[in-house]
């Protein structure tokens, strides 16, 4: 199961005006999530980048029976449950809170923001979609508010199809989300300029 093994970075929680929750891809750590917040918008913002044990939030596809991906899915789920709850108790409210994730941390990123939905201050999922071999809607609760979600995805993505990404866009919207699909052409699995220009611009 998931410890509560958190890296910290940006100004320090009591000075900070907004939260950044930031969730690593398969294999990578949460100090490499953290390096990407290097490239955005972290002014006046707290970072909060857990760490998944072996460095893997789930151990299949997030395309694979959900069952397969337990117990360790909602282990990670309820790690970051525990997170936001303590930033309620610190003062912050929902819209103060922004989730990030690349990958598999976007794809646990959109599942997690979509089983709580609230008026965050933002979500944003470098490549990701909702996660299950089917999309159950009754498992979804809540109301975004409008808040900003952007999704990007490549139209080949080897890990997250398009029309994950696409299905979970038309979910996000029912549920109150003012969503933003980009579909980069060929693009690899990585995070590109524009992805990063337009969260800033946007977003953060």
């Amino acid at each position: 199961m998931h410890k509560k093994n958190l890296v910290l970075s940006g100004v320090n929680v009591n000075q900070a005006s907004r939260v950044f929750i930031m969730l690593h891809g398969r294999g990578a750590t949460a100090n490499d999530i953290v390096g990407i917040g290097g490239f955005l918008n972290t002014e006046n913002a707290h970072i909060i980048a857990p760490q998944a044990t072996n460095n893997t939030w789930y151990p299949y596809s997030f395309l694979a029976p959900l069952q397969q991906n337990e117990p360790w899915l909602s282990s990670a789920l309820k790690l970051l449950e525990e997170i936001l709850l303590e930033l309620f108790d610190n003062g912050f409210v929902s819209r103060q809170i922004f989730v990030i994730g690349f990958s598999q941390g976007a794809c646990l990123t959109l599942e997690f923001a979509t089983q709580n939905a609230m008026h965050f201050g933002g979500i944003i999922a470098f490549t990701g979609g909702l996660i299950g071999d089917s999309l159950d809607i009754s498992k979804y609760k809540g109301n975004f508010e409008n808040t900003k979600i952007f999704i990007g995805n490549s139209d080949k993505d080897p890990h997250v199809p398009l029309v994950r990404s696409q299905q979970s866009k038309s979910i996000l919207a029912t549920m109150g989300a003012d969503v933003t699909l980009k579909i980069y052409p060929n693009m690899p699995h990585i995070i590109n300029q524009d992805e990063i220009e337009w969260v800033n611009n946007n977003i953060l």
